[in-house]
């Protein structure tokens, strides 16, 4: 109606402004409400999810429209300062990716073009790095928040993971200068095509097309910024005293601190090519339902049933076809196995891994990453020495996998063990009870569910 309406541009701007307010109350009321969805996320969230974005995206179209005269010269002085507009815009968009994130599910088509339009405009304008009203950020910091949450992978972070990422990059990452040649004494630096509708790309892995106007950021000093925290937080430093979001004092908020450190800084290239593949596997997922299937093979627990798109040796890409889904999740521990193995084959036959990132474009679609850590894992309990009133702790012990790991791996529930656990005991029953004593030599992996140690015979234990 307000597009058919034949009223003046301030009365205009004054409605979308209402409508803005609106859209503000409605996503902030709903983000929490998207923490503790499940995959596939339901049709009534999708739906709930759909409206909101189709409103963020008219919004973004309406304000996008009333900025197309300030490049006309013969138009008169505009309604309102065009960095109040941009801002909004970009708030808008912000909300629209970060919405897709928490539910895990593709971007829409045309956002990000939308995205790198608003900057473009701030640019042309010389509007980029002038200081938001009431202390809000400048239309480049904006720009660049939605840059660092999207190159940080969302697709492999849980819900909680997610929100303190924002939290974190809103509060804690400092400026990054764009630059239109890439910087050479830089590392962890990354490209952005103006014209196209993707995020930031890492130099390291693709470099522009040659027919391509880029601009470059380079996130090392962020990254080393997110490391030095991680060290505070290691020596005792209570996040609040360091300005940090209170996710950071949890072993996954840590975890996830780690991940960006390298994520931002030195972002890796592929290792492996991956093979194109078409065929079934049941999937097996969570620490306690492992270590069941594991322990008694012969009594398989709950399974789903996926489709292997592609492999490579450090992992898979599913496609679920079938069985409960709504366990699952993002850093979690999973086991996949052929069909047509039979149950009681040896529990070897299982290769297991962690649930990299996971994607559901509608109701009756999910597809996940699996990053192999074994093939294979054992079924043991964990005591704890120097706590031993804790009692057993049911943990997997993953053998050695060259090329991707020289050594044993133990996985645990995230937060049981510390660094105060220099030696453990391992008992593992088999046809007899076996007792080792082991020492964790590395913290390898740290996700919101589960902590992959590196481990090594401790020399003064045995078996029996």
């Amino acid at each position: 109606m307000l597009r058919d309406a034949a009223i003046p541009a301030g009365q205009r701007m004054r409605l979308l402004d209402l409508l803005f307010e609106q859209a503000e109350r409605i996503v902030l009321a709903q983000l929490p409400l998207l923490l503790d969805v499940t995959l596939p996320v339901s049709r009534k969230i999708r739906h709930r999810v759909g409206v909101i974005q189709e409103f963020l995206g008219v919004l973004i179209q309406e304000y996008s429209g009333t900025l197309s005269g300030l490049f006309d010269p013969q138009t008169a002085t505009p309604v309102r300062p065009p960095q109040e507009t941009l801002g909004r815009i970009m708030t808008c968009i912000a909300w629209h990716i970060r919405i897709s994130h928490l539910v895990a599910s593709p971007n829409a088509a045309g956002i990000w073009q939308q995205l790198h339009a608003a900057y473009r405009s701030s640019r042309r304008l010389g509007l980029a790095e002038t200081p938001g009203p009431d202390g809000q950020p400048t239309i480049q910091q904006s720009y660049l928040r939605v840059l660092l949450a999207a190159i940080a992978q969302p697709a492999s972070f849980c819900s909680s993971e997610l929100e303190f990422i924002t939290a974190y990059i809103a509060s804690c990452a400092r400026p990054v200068d764009i630059l239109e040649n890439p910087p050479q004494d830089r590392t962890g630096v990354f490209w952005i095509a103006l014209d196209s509708d993707y995020p930031a790309q890492a130099l390291a892995r693709r470099a522009p097309p040659a027919d391509t106007f880029a601009l470059y950021f380079a996130c090392d000093i962020v990254a080393r910024d997110t490391r030095q925290h991680l060290a505070a937080l290691a020596k005792g430093a209570p996040a609040s005293s360091l300005g940090l979001p209170d996710f950071a004092d949890k072993p996954a908020g840590r975890g996830v601190l780690r991940r960006l450190s390298l994520l931002w800084g030195k972002p890796a290239t592929r290792k492996f090519q991956r093979r194109r593949q078409s065929y079934r596997v049941n999937l097996c997922a969570g620490l306690e339902q492992l270590w069941q299937l594991m322990r008694h093979p012969e009594t398989e627990g709950p399974l789903s049933e996926w489709m292997v798109t592609n492999e490579s040796p450090d992992g898979y890409s599913l496609m679920h076809m079938s069985g409960e889904t709504s366990h699952l999740r993002v850093g979690d521990i999973v086991a996949v196995r052929p069909m047509g193995e039979h149950a009681g084959e040896p529990a070897q036959n299982w290769h297991v891994g962690i649930v990299r990132w996971a994607i559901s474009e509608n109701p009756e679609h999910i597809e996940l990453g699996m990053q192999q850590l074994a093939a294979g894992a054992i079924a043991a309990q964990i005591i704890r020495p120097v706590e031993l009133e804790a009692g057993k702790l049911s943990a997997l012990i993953l053998p050695e996998m060259p090329p991707l790991r020289s050594g044993q791996a133990l996985v645990a529930p995230t937060g049981q063990l510390g660094e105060q656990d220099t030696r453990l005991i391992v008992l593992v029953e088999r046809e007899n009870v076996e007792i080792h004593e082991v020492r964790p030599t590395a913290l390898t992996e740290q996700t919101s569910s589960i902590e992959v140690f590196s481990v090594e015979p401790d020399g003064s234990g045995g078996q029996s």
